[in-house]
């Protein structure tokens, strides 16, 4: 009876521990999706993936990849850091936040936790946008956040697919304070990150309309709208290339990743006008690989783990 006893309350303990655990991938099912279904019934179909693929994403840890960062802002190059970070997850389609159970109805998801910290003259800017992708690859991201702050103040917006887009924005500039509006569904900049790092051919090319990057829509005080602009997919041996350019607005997206799977990215340029008024210039952002690492890093909040923010370069 000890013994029996004893048994339950490992079974118990184990079962708590991947329930409340950030991060715990349940197994895939080998199921087909259907490109002809609509929205709200292939949200939570299991695609099929490769072992390549599935041993990589579902292998209970996150992808780390920091960059060195040379970000324009304010018509001046600013020296800071850039983290990503991809994983798996499962999201619940009604709530569109990470699930702590395991359900049929859950959607897998790629996270991305897109991350800069950089500095203007006294004081320091903390940007992340977060995109949450259907591993299928067949829909628009579920979510889009994104946060900026400086000393001034900050400002946030989410963007929830519910059939359509609908944001809310919160602001201290004066003009933009608090907003909910509505969009109707168009290419997400935001989202084509995850994309790219699922299946880069699967990317939009030539003639498209897309909405541009919440961080850019934000940080220049431009309306968060749909634009026309050309997307290129050039292959070239080891490395490719994702560019944007956009019609209507001046701004020009470029991605580098590796070609071969897991399609690492190697770093990216972003040109466009940077300042404002007589300050602003035409002005190229970009970022460097600098360190890739796989972690559960949800584990690694304890001093003894800081050594890792020094693997990454990022301290």
């Amino acid at each position: 009876m000890k013994n029996f006893r004893k048994i339950n309350f490992f079974l118990f303990a184990t079962i708590s521990i991947l329930i409340v655990s950030c991060k715990e991938q349940p197994k895939i099912e080998e199921v087909a999706a259907d490109p002809e279904k609509p929205l709200s019934s292939i949200d939570n179909e299991k695609v099929k993936h490769s072992d390549e693929f599935k041993a990589y994403w579902y292998a209970g840890e996150a992808e780390l990849a920091s960059y060195k960062l040379d970000q324009a802002r304010y018509g001046e190059m600013r020296d800071g850091h850039a983290v990503l970070v991809f994983v798996t997850e499962d999201f619940l389609p009604k709530e569109q936040v990470k699930a702590d159970q395991f359900s049929k109805e859950n959607i897998p998801v790629l996270k991305v936790n897109f991350t800069k910290k950089f500095n203007t003259g006294i004081y320091p800017y903390s940007i992340i946008n977060s995109i949450f992708y259907p591993v299928n690859n067949k829909n628009h991201a579920i979510k889009l956040t994104f946060a900026s702050q400086e000393w001034c103040g900050h400002v946030y917006t989410q963007l929830n697919n519910r059939g359509g887009f609908n944001l809310t924005s919160h602001s201290y500039f004066e003009g933009e304070a608090d907003q909910d509006f509505s969009l109707s569904q168009n290419i997400l900049e935001d989202e084509l990150w995850a994309q790219l790092r699922i299946n880069p051919n699967s990317l939009p090319q030539g003639a498209i309309t897309l909405i541009p990057a919440l961080e850019f829509s934000r940080l220049h005080h431009k309306p968060v709208e749909a634009h026309q602009a050309v997307a290129e997919l050039a292959i070239n041996g080891d490395e490719s290339a994702y560019t944007i350019a956009y019609s209507d607005i001046e701004r020009i997206l470029k991605i580098r990743f590796q070609t071969t799977f897991p399609h690492q990215i190697l770093g990216w340029e972003e040109t466009g006008k940077s300042g404002f008024g007589d300050n602003a210039k035409t002005l190229t952002t970009t970022a460097t690989l600098i360190k890739t690492i796989k972690s559960a890093y949800w584990t690694k909040n304890h001093n003894a783990d800081a050594g890792l923010r020094k693997t990454l370069g990022v301290e």
